[in-house]
């Protein structure tokens, strides 16, 4: 194992953090994994599992059954772990600027498009690693401004050369599920089987950035827009949540770390047998036919309906109970599906979301992630 500390500019005088990353394996083939835990830094359940993680790539390392480099970045923001305000942890946006840590990353398509003229040619090989090549140079020209947007730099950047990307985070209240792009929806459901998850949930475009489809979006729409060049969907990036927020747990992190290690093996990155495949628990179904249940006003949250729960159109889900007049609102489903996450507070403001159900027809369009 090769550990790398690398330094974010200071964002006040006298302070100073770092990113630490460690790298398993070697880097001679060509071949690359990327696994990065708790962007949003008050999710954290992915850094027991990264830590878990730590412990059987070293193993692997140190028996040499690592095919290529596998890279590892325990915790991925520093910047939101140092947010806690009156005892509460405030990780999921930049105090700064307001801005989720996981948005806004760079969207590489429009300038590998001018980068890449005459370039491609007839060998899918040799056009992956070109636009590798021109992806890490866009990235290198990005002039960020603040600490958060050097972190997002660096974060892309350690990943835009990988074959597999894996951004480990949870939800409030949830069962364990998957983001990832349409294209790659038959390698990722490989995964959601190793891992026992309950959705998975396809989006070409998903809206402002995300981390995962900053580095697999551009290949599926350089191949759209460049049709006489083979440019294969080179990177498969996934958005891990697993579980709920309050899920810290040893055995499930352990667990979590050897169904990530079986899927490396059935990818060919990690040598040796890999376990039985189990049984899968869900079908892929589109992010456009997720239903976020919204509280028509404030009130206490009464649910019907908990994580893993399959609804039924109709049925009832909660209850929003406003205690200062009794008015009582129903919340009830309007597509079949499985309740996959649902916040953890108790008490809903107006228009806040409370719960999701992931439903297999598309009907929402725009930008489909929450804030």
């Amino acid at each position: 194992m090769r550990i790398e500390h690398h330094a974010l500019p200071s964002p006040s005088t006298g302070v100073q953090r770092t990113l630490r990353v460690l790298h398993f394996g070697t880097a001679t083939s060509g071949r690359k994994v990327y696994i990065q835990a708790s962007l949003h830094a008050d999710e954290i359940p992915a850094m027991l599992v990264a830590q878990h993680l730590r412990e059987q790539l070293q193993q692997l390392d140190a028996a040499g059954l690592i095919a290529g480099e596998i890279v590892l970045v325990p915790m991925a923001n520093p910047i939101g772990l140092a947010q806690d305000i009156q005892g509460t942890l405030f990780g999921r946006f930049d105090l700064a600027t307001g801005v989720n840590f996981n948005r806004l990353y760079k969207h590489l398509t429009p300038p590998l498009l001018a980068r890449l003229q005459g370039k491609l040619g007839a060998d899918a090989a040799a056009n992956v690693a070109t636009i590798r090549r021109e992806g890490l140079a866009v990235l290198a020209d990005w002039e960020a401004q603040t600490e958060t947007e050097a972190l997002k730099k660096l974060l892309q950047t350690l990943a835009t050369d990988a074959d597999i990307v894996l951004d480990l985070h949870c939800d409030n209240e949830a069962v364990l599920h998957l983001y990832t792009g349409t294209p790659l929806a038959e390698p990722v459901m490989q995964l959601a089987t190793r891992m026992g998850a309950e959705a998975v949930l396809l989006a070409k475009v998903s809206g402002d950035d995300p981390f995962d489809e900053s580095l697999s979006r551009h290949w599926w729409e350089l191949a759209e827009q460049l049709p006489g060049h083979p440019i294969p969907n080179a990177c498969v990036s996934v958005t891990v949540e697993l579980r709920g927020e309050h899920q810290v747990e040893d055995g499930l992190a352990r667990q979590d770390a050897a169904a990530l290690v079986a899927w490396l093996q059935d990818q060919g990155h990690v040598a040796g047998p890999a376990p039985a495949m189990p049984a899968a628990r869900c079908e892929a179904t589109p992010l456009e036919g997720v239903e976020p249940l919204a509280a028509p006003h404030a009130g206490l949250i009464v649910f019907s309906k908990a994580p893993g729960d399959a609804v039924q159109a109709g049925e009832l889900v909660a209850e929003i109970v406003d205690p200062l007049s009794d008015q009582r609102s129903e919340l009830r489903a309007t597509v079949s599906g499985v309740l996959f996450a649902r916040v953890a507070r108790r008490y809903a403001s107006r228009g806040m979301r409370v719960a999701k159900i992931a439903g297999a027809k598309a009907f929402r369009s725009g930008k489909l992630l929450s804030m």
